[in-house]
């Protein structure tokens, strides 16, 4: 059976409780959006800090969101890192695992030539049936893809659908789905998330979907049933919420609102992440109660 890969799909933060990845309240979070309706679920984007874990912590996180799903909504799993030997060890477990696809991040701080991007995803993705989407996201990772390499992976790679495209560039969207019709392409950035829809996106994985899981599903819907008016409002309705993500470095605001909201037990990070300080809880707390969810 084909898994249809598509809506909002939101990247889980990791908990974490005096240090360790507190494993029942990520559970607890995943069973929080699958009641309030995401397409998805994404293990260990951005949002979950995966370069403060551990490969075993990884895979454990991937095997939590499989269970606590129960095959209710897709898992997408986050499967890249700056080495090939961790990205196939951490691929081959959510593949072995029953992860529905895999998302994997170009490989970072490295800075690869675009030939020797082709050649590790060809090389990571090899025998894999499930669908794989690349992580375009440049301001982490330091390195773009131009639309040659999308279209030499869509050539030499059948289970490449899209990409999460985490770069204010709208018009590389519009290229690649100018040139490629069927390609998949999410959104990964939370101001963008209409635009893009709206031109064709296939769907969202955004931070501030640890917040709101209901709504940005909603725009979604509102997209596929043609209703922009719905989905315009939607839009103006998170953009104070979308913008605070970015206030400090994700998921810095976006811990601190959860546990504001009652979703997390304690706001804690790994170093060299750090708790947001006073100011940002202040300014914080104004958006949250603006947005009626304090």
């Amino acid at each position: 059976m084909t898994i249809d890969i598509k809506g909002s799909i939101p990247p889980v933060i990791t908990p974490f409780s005096s240090g360790k990845v507190d494993f029942d309240c990520y559970c607890k979070l995943i069973e929080f959006h699958v009641n309030e309706g995401s397409h998805g679920i994404l293990v260990n984007g951005t949002s979950a800090e995966p370069s403060t874990l551990t490969v075993d912590e990884r895979n454990q996180l991937v095997d939590c969101a499989i269970i606590a799903a129960n095959k209710s909504i897709p898992i997408v799993a986050a499967t890249g890192s700056h080495s090939l030997v961790e990205t196939r060890a951490l691929t081959r477990h959510a593949v072995n695992a029953g992860a529905d696809a895999l998302l994997i991040v170009t490989p970072y701080y490295i800075r690869p030539p675009q030939r020797g991007i082709i050649e590790y995803y060809l090389e990571v993705t090899q025998g894999i049936e499930i669908p794989w989407l690349i992580y375009h996201i440049p301001g982490r990772a330091a390195v773009s893809i131009s639309i040659d390499t999308i279209k030499e992976l869509k050539e030499k790679s059948p289970t490449f659908i899209g990409m999460k495209h985490a770069v204010n560039d709208l018009g590389f969207v519009s290229q690649c789905l100018a040139e490629f019709p069927e390609f998949q392409v999410f959104v990964g950035l939370e101001e963008l998330s209409f635009p893009e829809l709206a031109i064709g996106a296939a769907g969202l994985m955004n931070a501030v979907g640890n917040l709101r899981p209901a709504i940005l599903s909603d725009m979604c819907q509102a997209v596929w049933d043609n209703d922009l008016e719905k989905g315009k409002s939607l839009h103006h309705q998170l953009f104070e919420l979308n913008q605070s993500v970015f206030y400090d470095t994700n998921p810095i605001p976006i811990k601190y609102m959860m546990k504001r909201m009652g979703l997390l037990p304690n706001n804690e990070h790994r170093l060299p992440m750090s708790p947001a300080t006073a100011e940002l809880e202040q300014r914080l707390d104004c958006v949250l109660e603006r947005a009626g969810l304090i």
